[in-house]
């Protein structure tokens, strides 16, 4: 892949201020103070949210307590969506900090999974750099990597390494010099309806005027003549894919 370091190091060291709250409905011992967080854009929710749990488990009787989750102005967030995601799906035309309601009863297991512990991230982001390379290289990198080689891949993700992460995902983003590219560019686009395909999208009238939804990626709106053999390679997040997020175009 083209070396350049510097947007690999800025994607990888976006943040998002977010402040915690919990839910009004949850019972406490005493009031409960907000807790604020620098989040990662390219980790998950469940991943770096201990110090959340911890915080607000002091003001909690332990028969409280359930499985932790998150919600925005009445929606669950999605701990296997990158945290990137979330924000430009979400809130992206919100005041900062990020405002996110902390629960621990009443999961809505109909809008989201569960995840007890971070072996369950882990499995789900392994499983998605096997997907990622099945369509890239037809699953001969991930296969030539030995077992301490995605242990690799996976700490760095979890404790924030990007040097250690990229050592070993650089394999992943190379491709022989005779070809162009990539077999296929991994990639998922998400709106905030839910849906990919079933609604018309119109990025840009013939005349080039109205815009009512724009392309976000990492919270940026790259050039439409990008080439995505680059976006690729320097935009997708550790997952090996591309998370494009399809949003309504802010009002001026």
């Amino acid at each position: 892949m083209a070396d350049d370091k510097d947007v690999l190091r800025d994607v990888w060291f976006g943040r998002i201020p977010a402040c915690f709250t919990l839910n009004q409905d949850e019972e406490t011992e005493r009031e409960a103070e907000p807790y604020y967080l620098l989040l990662p854009r390219v980790s998950y929710l469940t991943l770096v949210t201990d110090k959340v749990k911890k915080h607000f488990l002091r003001v909690m009787r332990a028969e409280d307590v359930g499985e932790m989750w998150f919600e925005y102005e009445g929606t669950p967030l999605k701990w296997h969506y990158p945290i990137g995601v979330l924000f430009d799906l979400h809130a992206s035309n919100s005041i900062l900090p990020w405002s996110i309601t902390v629960h621990f009863k009443n999961f809505p297991g109909q809008d989201l999974l569960h995840c007890m512990s971070s072996s369950v991230v882990e499995a789900h982001f392994m499983s998605s750099i096997k997907e990622a390379d099945a369509l890239k290289h037809k699953s001969q990198v991930v296969n030539d990597m030995q077992k301490k080689d995605h242990k690799q891949l996976w700490m760095g993700l979890q404790n924030d390494k990007f040097e250690q992460f990229w050592a070993m995902n650089r394999k992943l983003m190379e491709y022989p010099t005779e070809e162009a590219g990539f077999r296929y560019i991994p990639f998922r686009i998400y709106q905030v309806n839910g849906t990919h395909t079933s609604t018309p999208l119109i990025l840009e009238s013939s005349q080039g005027t109205e815009k009512r939804y724009q392309v976000v990626i990492h919270g940026i709106e790259p050039l439409m003549e990008t080439p995505l053999q680059w976006l690729s390679e320097h935009l997708s997040h550790p997952d090996n894919f591309l998370h494009i997020c399809v949003v309504p175009a802010p009002s001026d």
